[in-house]
């Protein structure tokens, strides 16, 4: 098969120990021993594993490694390595051999003396082989088949004797092959006329060339079918071999890639749908809080305003009773009192703080528990209305979003603003003089016009009663009086006017006088004067400070009752804020719970959308799983099992 005397050949017993042939890329041949990378000369491999002049370094056991040119034996191209054992009657280590040598070997070769019969020494061999290897390639060579052209008359019969003896040793006692296989792998050929016939042929010369024995053709050509037969079932045990582990290990791998695709996709499919739900759910619960939302944010504006609208008509009716009851508030106050401008400013300030603080006090007694009472009540049903639309982990903490204080309402009445212009007149007024009478017969308003109509009428008259200087005088007053004229016009417009009375109630006396009697008329002059010296003793300190009390509480009623819509606005806006604020924080939450639900959404279709990818991938990979599969079962049943059906 190398076509060149390569290994040990001859009679006798000729391999003492194991050679291996291995193809090399180059030119020249080579061997190694084991133990040793040293390369050395072919021609020394009689030396080393000749039987008859074995190197005494080297037992049975050793290897000895042939590298033999791939370009001289084409079996060798394709990583083929030939091992030659020693003879299996010259050793008892059979076991430590095959454990050695044999566990990976793709095809075995008997090489049988056909002279002979099959030895039990190589039966042996080969039983303690089928121990270790399950089904072993053998094919058995039954070499030196050109002694049998010496003796053609029992060549048929001896051939048939071994071919039985060949099949029974592989069908009954081995079991490797079955009986109508068996005979495809018994040869009868002659190994040295083989060589011999090719070594001519490399030299140029004729194959048949030399003494060959009668039926050499039919041996060559056995030979060669040999050959043929080895080289298919090395190329098939080669790709047995190498390919049926890991194709079958392929096929496990694919068979658990498509139950773990077909795990994952059922597991996608189940999680998708439980997504699908969970976003439906939180669709229509945005959808839900959305419009809860906006009709809570109607219904809580009319509720707000319709708590405004009622704190607003409370301030103005507390605020009317106050400035209703204004004079007592007014007459509790007691502080030092003098009419000196310093002593005044100061009394009246304190008197607008008193009257602030007091009335501040009585509103809020009278207003803040009922408005504060509406405010948490309205609070409540907010907080009852939104509760509802937010998460229970945020339902229990909602009460943190609704301040626990009061709420106190501020009524910022500014007195002392209000009542700056305040001018008090605590000076004597008779109550039976001139003015008083005019004033309390026609009544404040209509004595102010009459009074100024009288004193117009005064100044008109008194130019007529006077010299014909006067005009003068008055032209001259018109173009540009001093200071000093001015003051004289005055002196004499008064004595004018006093000289004018005096005359009218001498004629008014007379007539008096003339009807009831100068008694009566003393008599009544003399109560007269002792009314007013009454009351001028009797205007003191207290008097005065009574009558400025009296005329604070005309001008302040006057007043607040212009500040009652301002005040009752303020404190109903301040309500309105007040609610306004803690509907916002409620609402804010809300908006939070709509964000999260809007987050918790995307997440979901996100989620969905890697799940469908996860699905299509899965799909993906089962189907080229499937289709590897397919793949594995044509190569399994064209390489693997070519004979089965």
């Amino acid at each position: 098969m190398l076509r060149d005397r390569v290994l040990p050949s001859g009679i006798g017993h000729t391999t003492n120990c194991f050679l291996s042939v291995e193809g090399t890329d180059q030119d020249k041949a080579y061997l190694t021993t084991e133990g040793s990378e040293d390369e050395q000369s072919i021609k020394t491999v009689n030396q080393l594993a000749h039987a008859l002049h074995m190197d005494e370094s080297l037992d049975a056991g050793c290897l000895v490694r042939v590298f033999w040119p791939k370009s001289k034996c084409a079996l060798l191209r394709d990583d083929l390595v030939l091992v030659d054992s020693p003879g299996t009657d010259v050793t008892t280590q059979l076991d430590s051999w095959i454990d050695k040598f044999c566990l990976d070997a793709d095809v075995f070769v008997l090489v049988a003396n056909s002279e002979s019969t099959l030895m039990n020494t190589e039966k042996h061999f080969f039983h303690k082989v089928n121990e270790r290897l399950s089904k072993p390639n053998i094919f058995i060579l039954n070499n030196r088949w050109d002694a049998s052209a010496s003796e053609p008359e029992y060549m048929d019969e001896v051939r048939k004797q071994h071919t039985d003896r060949c099949v029974s040793f592989l069908c009954e006692e081995l079991k490797v092959v079955d009986c109508d296989q068996a005979p495809n792998r018994i040869f009868f050929v002659s190994a040295k006329e083989v060589l011999n016939s090719r070594m001519q042929r490399a030299q140029g010369m004729p194959e048949t060339g030399g003494a060959l024995a009668e039926g050499f053709q039919e041996r060559l050509k056995e030979f060669q079918c040999f050959e043929r037969r080895f080289e298919e079932t090395i190329s098939q045990s080669a790709v047995k071999t190498k390919f049926e582990q890991h194709t079958h290990r392929a096929q496990q791998i694919t068979a658990n890639v498509k139950a773990v695709m077909d795990a994952i996709n059922i597991t996608a499919a189940d999680k998708r749908v439980v997504s699908l739900e969970d976003r439906e759910y939180l669709i229509d619960r945005l959808e839900f809080v959305r419009n809860q939302l906006n009709l809570l944010i109607e219904e809580i504006k009319k509720r707000i305003k319709a708590i405004t609208e009622q704190v607003q008509q409370q301030v103005s009716n507390a605020m009317a009773e106050e400035i209703c009851r204004l004079s007592s508030l007014v007459d509790e106050f007691q502080s030092d009192f003098h009419p000196s401008p310093h002593v005044l400013k100061m009394y009246k300030g304190e008197l607008f703080r008193h009257i602030e603080e007091g009335m501040g006090k009585n509103l809020a007694f009278r207003c803040s528990d009922a408005v504060n009472t509406s405010m948490q009540s309205s609070q409540k049903d907010m907080m009852d209305l939104l509760q509802p639309l937010l998460p229970p982990a945020v339902q229990s903490e909602l009460h943190t979003l609704v301040p626990s204080r009061r709420f106190n309402l501020s009524y910022e009445l500014n007195c002392a603003a209000l009542c700056a212009d305040f001018q008090e007149d605590i000076s004597f007024h008779f109550s039976l003089g001139w003015t008083a009478l005019v004033t309390r017969f026609l009544g404040p308003t209509h004595a102010k016009h009459a009074l100024m109509l009288v004193d117009n009428s005064l100044q008109v008259a008194r130019p007529m009663a006077t010299t014909p200087s006067v005009p003068c005088l008055v032209q001259q007053q018109e173009a540009a009086m001093s200071q000093e004229e001015l003051m004289l016009t005055m002196v004499n417009n008064l004595a004018s006017v006093t000289s004018r009375t005096s005359m009218s109630v001498l004629v008014v006396g007379g007539v008096v006088w003339r009807t009831v009697g100068w008694r009566l008329i003393a008599l009544s002059m003399s109560m007269y004067g002792l009314l007013y010296l009454y009351e001028r003793l009797t205007w003191t300190s207290r008097a005065q400070q009574r009558a400025l009390k009296r005329q604070f509480v005309d001008f302040a009623s006057e007043k607040l009752h212009m500040m009652v819509s301002l005040t009752s606005s303020n404190c109903s806006h301040q309500v309105q804020q007040e609610m306004a604020t803690t509907f916002a924080r409620l609402c804010q939450q809300v908006d939070v719970t709509q964000k999260q639900l809007e987050g918790e959404i995307n997440t979901l279709t996100h989620k969905i959308t890697q799940l469908e990818s996860v699905q299509n991938h899965s799909k993906t990979l089962r189907h080229k799983a499937s289709e590897l599969e397919g793949q594995l079962e044509s190569f399994t049943s064209q390489y693997l099992r070519p004979h089965q059906p």
